[in-house]
């Protein structure tokens, strides 16, 4: 698979980043394809030398099929050559460890509790549903008119159903 990544160079505790495009396979700093631009994280964000990018050559290698690591994804999102990612936020990461801690302990009861009683929930109108299939068909358009919290839970019953009912009659048949 090819990747853009990130290559070392530099001195130590002076690191400089080359932007590549390279085989996964391959070693962090050995052989790569292409270079298609640079980072030196030791520059301020403000600066326009912290970061060089050659825009036309990742829209290249992109068609390809070419996927950007994590943070090579959020230097091109900075940069607005891709759409930034999902998961490149870390709010959290702001917040120190032993305060994160305090709201883990805090969060993890309450986490814990709606967790065991959502099993239990799901179990029973999974134990109904088999015995009359048309509550189901019936419930449909109030899953439609219901608030979409709701309608996931509507439709996960009767997705559980189908399974079941394709499963039975092909065993019968062989």
């Amino acid at each position: 698979m090819i990747k853009i990544r990130l290559s070392r160079g530099g001195t130590k505790k002076r690191p400089v980043y080359k932007v590549v495009i390279a085989d996964s396979r391959r070693a962090r700093d050995g052989r790569f394809i292409e270079k298609v631009g640079f980072f030196n994280p030791l520059l301020p964000k403000d600066k326009k030398e912290r970061v060089g990018l050659e825009a036309e050559r990742i829209k290249y290698w992109l068609g390809q099929g070419a996927q950007p690591t994590a943070r090579v994804a959020r230097i091109l999102g900075e940069n607005n050559i891709i759409s930034m990612p999902a998961n490149a936020n870390n709010p959290n990461k702001a917040i120190p460890k032993k305060e994160r801690k305090k709201e883990g302990d805090e969060a993890a009861p309450k986490a814990e509790a709606p967790k065991a009683e959502a099993p239990k929930a799901e179990v029973a109108p999974a134990a109904e549903v088999p015995k009359a299939e048309v509550a189901p068909a019936a419930e449909v358009p109030k899953a439609e008119v219901a608030p979409a919290a709701e309608a996931p839970k509507a439709e996960v019953a009767p997705a559980a159903e189908v399974p079941k009912a394709e499963a039975a009659p092909k065993e019968e048949v062989k």
